[in-house]
């Protein structure tokens, strides 16, 4: 059995005691990659946030490895737990070089720089560029080769595609699955394309304001895609 990396358990988090998630179950194991889905304003990268160590738990729990997420916010711990969070704006450092940003990765031990490559050739030849200087492509792939050399117990993605051209986050999509089998990390993929969100995913969630209104695995999401449609429109359509 995979170790169980991520529960959350009965969650209700927001913002200033007001909750925008309300009793969340859901939980992600080592080496699979979990899509946590809905419209905008659904609670997702709320979600994400909270379970970084960066929201409010208000009720229920959040658990990583067996550790407890502090109900207040200390995110700098989280991260000591193996946690890896690439959010919407990629959080790179854009005066530096696409290897100063690899090295600045890793906390301890030698900078595993060829390992990123290894996912991202294509970041090879311009390890000496300026981070602000690469498309939006090739920074998303450097978000996700710093949480690689990181070396993650729980990454978490949160929209990888935004502001991305299809043929980009096309490519992108399968290398979340490739880190996931090659790595054993778990993934929780928030992700506003759901195809292919669930094409690279074992399960996945739905959220609808703040609620849950649909999980399974991946591949029966993908087959009922009227019902996942629906859950989009909120709770009323799937009683219909």
């Amino acid at each position: 059995m995979s170790e169980r990396l991520l529960t959350i358990e009965n969650l209700d988090t927001g913002y200033d005691g007001v909750a925008v998630v309300r009793e969340l179950s859901l939980h992600v194991d080592a080496g699979e990659v979990v899509a946590l889905l809905g419209p905008n304003g659904a609670g997702k990268t709320t979600t994400l946030m909270t379970v970084s160590g960066m929201g409010q738990i208000l009720a229920g729990s959040v658990t990583i490895m067996g550790r407890p997420v502090p109900r207040l916010r200390q995110a700098h711990r989280v991260a000591r737990w193996g946690v890896i969070h690439v959010p919407e704006n990629r959080g790179l450092l854009f005066q530096l070089t696409v290897r100063e940003n690899l090295q600045l990765a890793k906390t301890r031990g030698n900078v595993d720089i060829d390992r990123a490559l290894d996912f991202f050739p294509a970041l090879g030849p311009l390890i000496s560029r300026r981070a602000g200087l690469l498309s939006g492509g090739e920074q998303q792939m450097l978000a996700l080769a710093r949480s690689i050399v990181a070396e993650p117990k729980l990454m978490m993605v949160d929209e990888m595609s935004l502001g991305l051209a299809p043929v980009i986050y096309e490519e992108l999509m399968p290398v979340v699955r490739r880190i996931a089998d090659e790595t054993g990390a778990g993934v929780l993929l928030v992700e506003q394309h759901v195809d292919l969100a669930l094409e690279v995913s074992d399960r996945g969630y739905v959220l609808n304001h703040g609620d849950l209104v649909m999980q399974g695995l991946a591949s029966d999401l993908l087959a009922d895609r009227a019902l996942l449609d629906a859950s989009y429109l909120g709770v009323e359509s799937l009683e219909e």
